[in-house]
């Protein structure tokens, strides 16, 4: 009889306990390297993670390249700070370009940055100074979207890809040292002949930016897919080849512009042309190598600057800038902005930006240096660091 009553007794309502959201400070600071004028927060997205419960402090002048003043930031709820120290004394630091030597100083135990990587930049001191100082590093070209895709390079890719067509079409007029034609022709005039390498999407969009000014494009990748897609996207028969070094030779030797736009998923882009094949092309052509973040795929490439973002080797014009996209930091900035606030945003609902790297796999992608590890399997091989596997580190529950 007491069986019966206790199952037809009222059961206690078990309600869930709401999940406390976590609030933590974010630090904007002023870039200083490679004229870099993008900026990684704009006021519209630190306004939104004001409202959320964060601090967000801004060193004085750090949007003023792209037209995003002191006083949209204060009015967005930012502190404005005017010195290094306040800026980096943040939970999360959020940069555009790497960090100097002089700011990882200022960095602490468990912080967290998220900055690119640039791979020609960085050295075994920087490596080392970011273990020494324990902090969690993520590398913003190696961030995953949840359908495995990298954010924040399709969205800088395809302002690279328009952004390098526009530039080679400056650097082919006899004012910047190149042949003195147009890039698109005229009727009677044959077109430029623009080699693409690569066929993801910085080559989509510089294709489309090509052929909508009129040249002639022709493409190079080994992914006989990805040569597919660009042609059904375009919605146009192009010249494509895979990457065989005798037919790139050719084409590249009578080629006025040459884009470099191979990306490696990890690591060093792999170098697919050779000095000799630069040797051959013909005096006054160009060739922008926007892999260059990666390392660059021409072996005569150097990284170059806005001030000084050209130089000449074998008669052939080489733009190998890094931060390409910041040519137009106001767009760019509002790009990498929508990026990386839905992140932070994400980390406040899972108990802290650290927490999220337990369930979401694609983020931990990004993590090259971990509370005094290297969890980067390419910068292990290149300095010689010993490697630690990120997901012996945290613990996962996929």
């Amino acid at each position: 009889m007491s069986s019966i009553k206790e199952k037809l007794s009222t059961a206690p309502e078990m309600l869930e306990i709401p999940r406390k959201r976590q609030s933590f400070s974010i630090g904007i600071a002023k870039e200083t390297i490679l004229q870099e004028n993008r900026v990684a927060l704009v006021p519209v997205s630190v306004a939104y993670l004001v409202s959320n419960g964060h601090r967000v402090r801004v060193e004085s002048q750090a949007g003023i390249k792209c037209n995003f003043s002191d006083l949209e930031y204060s009015e967005a709820g930012a502190e404005i700070v005017h010195s290094n120290n306040e800026v980096f004394s943040c939970d999360v630091i959020l940069k555009v370009a790497p960090p100097t030597l002089e700011e990882l100083d200022l960095f602490h135990s468990n912080q967290i940055l998220i900055s690119p990587l640039q791979i020609p930049l960085i050295n075994s001191e920087y490596i080392n100074k970011l273990r020494q100082k324990k902090v969690i590093a993520l590398a913003m070209e190696y961030l995953k979207d949840d359908d495995g895709s990298f954010p924040l390079v399709r969205i800088m890719s395809e302002m690279a890809g328009i952004s390098a067509i526009h530039t080679a079409a400056e650097l082919l007029s006899i004012s910047s040292g190149g042949k003195g034609i147009l890039l698109g022709g005229i009727s009677g005039v044959a077109p430029a002949k623009v080699v693409i390498l690569g066929a993801g999407v910085v080559a989509e969009h510089a294709t489309r930016a090509a052929m909508g000014l009129g040249a002639c494009v022709h493409l190079f990748d080994n992914n006989i897919y990805k040569l597919m897609r660009i042609q059904s996207r375009i919605g146009h028969r192009l010249f494509t080849s895979s990457i065989n070094p005798t037919e790139l030779d050719k084409h590249l030797s009578d080629a006025d512009v040459v884009i470099g736009a191979i990306h490696s998923k990890s690591g060093r882009t792999p170098m697919v042309v050779t000095e000799a094949m630069v040797a051959r092309m013909q005096p006054g052509s160009v060739i922008i190598d926007v892999s260059i973040d990666q390392g660059g795929c021409f072996e005569t490439s150097e990284v170059t600057t806005h001030d000084k973002p050209t130089f000449n080797k074998y008669g052939v014009i080489h733009y190998c800038i890094p931060n390409i996209a910041s040519k137009v930091p106001r767009t760019a900035s509002i790009a990498i902005s929508n990026i990386i606030t839905p992140i932070l945003a994400k980390a406040a609902h899972g108990r802290g930006i650290e927490n999220i790297f337990f369930s979401h796999v694609n983020l931990r992608n990004g993590i090259y240096t971990y509370k005094g590890c290297l969890t980067n399997k390419y910068l292990s091989d290149r300095f010689g660091i010993k490697y630690t596997d990120i997901d012996l580190l945290i613990t996962s529950t996929l």
